[in-house]
């Protein structure tokens, strides 16, 4: 693939080759869905073949495949990867979607919750964002989006684990983003407020065990901490890292943009 395609107003990213990792399901199938909708090539990553394949027959356009990887491991990432950048040409976007949220109270978090979510959340984008750095920088051009959280811009009780592990998210962002800035590739976090999405769950799940709500009460519990008294759907969060993807996004580098309907109000 060409790494200075021309752009096409209809389909600004054709002939880039995007990776979007725990693509299955939620907010990655819908960020998948939207950057083939933008031109792109997609490369979906996830664990589980079953729901990528899934989501891959949904995408638009032609060439699209799947790799099975687990991202908390370094070396079977750096191997998927580059099978497909040799499948699909030079990676040229990536989007660090894929994560995990377990709760617990800070006394009871044991060393393994506190290890699971650093390597899901934390170590998983540093692996994949390791095995595309070099590409992006010898085409000059690229595009690194980390799905973050609004818990790594501020603190929830009962998440210490994933809270600490998205904050370190957003630091990895906005260093990397220092060290690239003159190299033609932007890099920026995108921070979801409770999204509905099957990850919601377990924090749906804990309301109704702690309150006996119903799951819909329980959910009207989150959406109450957005100010627009609605939860997040899965396509806001992906037109946000379309937009961050496209031509003419350069100026935007070392952000994180939180989505969450006014929870978070950066200043």
């Amino acid at each position: 693939m060409n790494s200075t395609p021309e752009t096409n107003r209809e389909t600004p990213l054709a002939g880039r080759h995007a990776v979007v990792t725990g693509a299955g399901s939620g907010i990655g199938e819908a960020i998948a869905l939207e950057l083939a909708a933008l031109g792109a090539t997609l490369t979906l990553v996830g664990r589980r073949a079953e729901p990528l394949s899934a989501t891959c027959e949904r995408l638009a356009g032609q060439g699209h495949g799947i790799a099975v990887a687990d991202i908390t491991d370094h070396a079977a990432v750096a191997a998927a990867f580059a099978d497909a950048a040799a499948a699909r040409g030079p990676i040229a976007i990536l989007v660090n979607n894929a994560g995990a949220a377990k709760s617990a109270p800070a006394g009871k978090t044991t060393p393994a919750l506190w290890n699971e979510m650093l390597a899901v959340n934390l170590t998983g984008t540093f692996n994949c964002t390791h095995a595309v750095l070099a590409g992006m920088q010898g085409a000059r051009w690229g595009r690194i989006v980390n799905i973050a959280s609004t818990a790594g811009l501020s603190g929830y009780a009962y998440v210490s684990a994933y809270c600490a592990a998205k904050h370190g998210v957003i630091g990895y962002t906005r260093a990397l983003a220092l060290e690239v800035a003159k190299q033609g590739i932007t890099v920026n976090a995108v921070c979801p407020g409770y999204t509905d999405t099957p990850l919601l769950g377990g924090a749906v799940d804990n309301i109704v065990a702690k309150t006996g709500r119903s799951d819909e009460e329980a959910k009207q519990t989150l959406a109450a901490s957005n100010p627009q008294g609605r939860l997040v759907q899965p396509a806001d969060v992906a037109r946000a890292v379309g937009w961050l993807c496209l031509p003419g996004s350069e100026a935007i580098h070392g952000q994180a943009i939180p989505v969450a309907g006014g929870e978070v109000m950066a200043g």
